[in-house]
């Protein structure tokens, strides 16, 4: 009467098994370690770099486990002996290496290569745990500003070159103003007409001063205010982006104060990278080679690859358009096997730039690559202290100059790239969205090791805790189902952890609390169907009929009562947020776990003690 087929105890024997496998991980604690990259992707790094570093931390005191370089040679790991250690290295392996390179904290796998072959891989833990980085940057609103001015003078210049007005080439002020002077009033008074029609919300004032009658504009106060805010918004909005194509689970972006943002990023593995990416404001600009016959007014700028072309090239000031015109991006080969990125604009971007190339076929196109960084400087104070900032500056070189061919469009590509490592990092930061103004890190912390390790062990001892409570009543109330109850109990715990480990979520403190309500509600089943067979036994049910009535009765009691639970946490992940949604997350996995753990294996472990006596007279329930 009570037995299973032997598929079925195959079966339910696999399930646990593989997920013993891949809850095997989490046994493994990974090693405190600092990670060295450049600023620059794709570049590598010298093992006698490495070596040096390495060095300086044992002539520290610091103690260095193991150092290693990746596949590529692009980033280094220096595993360390303490995690107490980890922020003093950090410090001074930065000021070792200086500029150029990110050094940042990490957590380094200790998983067995036959695991990791398999893809089996630990939880993630939450920044209470252990873990990720903190960053706060701060946006350079000025910088927004001074863009959007510079973008008002490219307007002003092309309506009086248009309407064959001369003018003197504007300049921008100290404020963010644009001045513009003309030989008579007559000619100002129709520029001023022209730039009122064609741009609202400014303020403008004549002067005259050396012979010259000049137009000042700026924008008024409330249009200030709001440019400020929809940079801050769209740098949000990019760094979101960014986040989100890192892959990390659970992070937090959000603004703090008038120009600051807040980065989380819990339980991801490398940090440099992720720094790296965040903190880099790229863009491109498309511009045409300069023609001195159709204008005096160019910028130079050099090649970004030696073997792109050589010295400098002459391009236009005014760019066809910008990456904020990027709606999509994506990494390619083109047919000599080179990295391109193919570039995919919007509707507005893609007619600028068919309009700006269709009379310019067999002229020459650049694309010129922008990168605002930091670099530290240091200066004496008044007391003779060295005071460290930090200081932003861009660098701007050319990807490619190519003719073109025909009118361009929407879709087009861009190549001369360098390697695929760069390509793939361009088209991340164009699909991301460019950064209205650039950002700099005022502050990079992790939440210390030690208090994540505080954290872990009252989790894990509140676990432990109320793992044995459970377990002591159902054996002292249930007796040898009870112990059956029990192994069904660590099964369940198994499983929700092998699940946890597989869909890379990241475990919180919330989440083990989750996990402690798990183990409570997991015998809930268990209890169900235990008291169900008491009573048949009361009512004189022979002990086979009595727990094959026990787990069908109690069935669809304990579906409703889990699918009520299941759907709360559903509801709490879709509207909670961060906390809520490590514990709805834990909640809903545990809930699965414990249906199946209960329903099936107590079960076949039953049918396994009981299933086919035809001599059980009674049962110790």
């Amino acid at each position: 009467m009570n037995k299973y087929p032997v598929w079925k105890y195959l079966t339910i024997l696999a399930i646990v098994v593989g997920a013993t496998i891949y809850a095997l991980p989490n046994l493994h604690a990974p090693d405190p370690a600092i990670q060295i990259s450049s600023e620059t992707s794709g570049a590598t790094i010298s093992p006698n770099l490495v070596e040096r570093a390495a060095a300086e931390l044992e002539q520290a005191g610091i103690g260095v486990k193991e150092y290693e370089l990746d596949d590529r040679g692009t980033s280094a790991l220096i595993r360390l002996l303490d995690s107490e250690q980890q922020l003093p290295a950090k410090d001074l392996v930065d000021g070792s290496l200086g500029d150029g390179y990110v050094v940042a904290l990490n957590l380094a796998p200790t998983t067995p290569e036959w695991l990791q072959g398999i893809g089996a891989q630990p939880m993630k833990l939450g920044l209470d745990l252990s873990g990720g980085v903190h960053f706060l940057l701060e946006v350079d609103i000025d910088a927004a500003v001074a863009a959007r001015a510079d973008g008002l003078a490219a307007t002003m210049r092309n309506l009086l070159i248009e309407e064959g007005i001369r003018f003197r080439t504007p300049d921008l002020t100290d404020d963010h103003q644009v001045l513009v002077g003309f030989r008579s009033e007559e000619d100002r008074a129709v520029a001023r007409s022209l730039i009122t029609e064609a741009t609202i919300n400014l303020v403008l004032e004549n002067y005259e001063d050396t012979g010259l009658y000049y137009l000042r504009m700026g924008y008024n106060e409330a249009e200030k205010n709001n440019i400020e805010e929809r940079a801050l918004q769209q740098n949000l909005t990019s760094l979101k982006n960014r986040v989100n194509e890192l892959g990390v689970a659970e992070p937090l972006v959000q603004r703090q104060g008038p120009n600051r943002i807040v980065v989380e990023l819990p339980g991801i593995q490398d940090t440099a990278e992720a720094k790296r990416i965040i903190g880099k404001t790229a863009n491109l600009e498309f511009r045409m080679e300069y023609d001195p016959r159709e204008t005096s007014i160019y910028e130079e700028f050099p090649f970004r690859d030696a073997t792109v072309g050589m010295g400098t090239a002459r391009l236009d000031r005014d760019p066809i358009v910008t990456g904020e015109s990027v709606v999509d991006a994506s990494t390619g080969f083109d047919e000599n096997g080179r990295p391109q990125v193919n570039i995919t604009l919007s509707s507005e971007g893609g007619a600028q730039m068919h309009r700006a190339t269709r009379d310019d076929i067999g002229s020459r196109m650049a694309v010129l690559f922008i990168e605002f960084k930091g670099r530290t400087v240091e200066e004496e104070g008044p007391d003779g202290e060295i005071i460290s900032s930090v200081e932003s500056y861009a660098e701007e070189s050319v990807i490619s100059l190519a003719t073109v061919q025909s009118a361009l469009g929407v879709s087009f590509r861009i190549t001369g790239v360098g390697s695929q490592a760069e390509a793939s990092e361009l088209a991340l930061l164009l699909r991301a969205g460019a950064l209205a103004a650039p950002m700099t890190f005022v502050e990079e912390r992790t939440v210390g090791p030690s208090l994540g390790a505080e954290n872990i062990a009252a989790g894990v001892t509140s676990v432990q805790i109320g793992m044995m409570l459970v377990v002591l009543f159902m054996l002292f109330y249930y007796r040898v189902f009870g112990a059956i109850a029990t192994v069904a109990l660590a099964t369940n715990l198994v499983m929700l952890t092998a699940v946890m480990s597989l869909i890379g979520a990241t475990l919180t403190l919330p989440g083990i609390a989750g996990i402690v309500l798990t183990l409570g509600m997991a015998v809930d089943a268990n209890v169900l169907i235990f008291s169900r067979i008491r009573e048949e036994l009361k009512n004189g049910t022979p002990p086979q009929s009595a727990i094959k009535s026990g787990y069908d009765l109690a069935m669809s009691t304990i579906i409703d009562a889990n699918l009520t639970t299941l759907i709360v946490a559903l509801i709490l992940y879709l509207i909670g947020s961060g906390p809520v949604q490590g514990f709805a997350v834990t909640l809903a996995i545990g809930i699965v776990t414990s249906m199946f753990t209960a329903i099936f294996v107590s079960r076949a472990l039953v049918n396994l003690v009981h299933g086919g006596r035809r001599d059980l007279k009674t049962l110790w329930i």
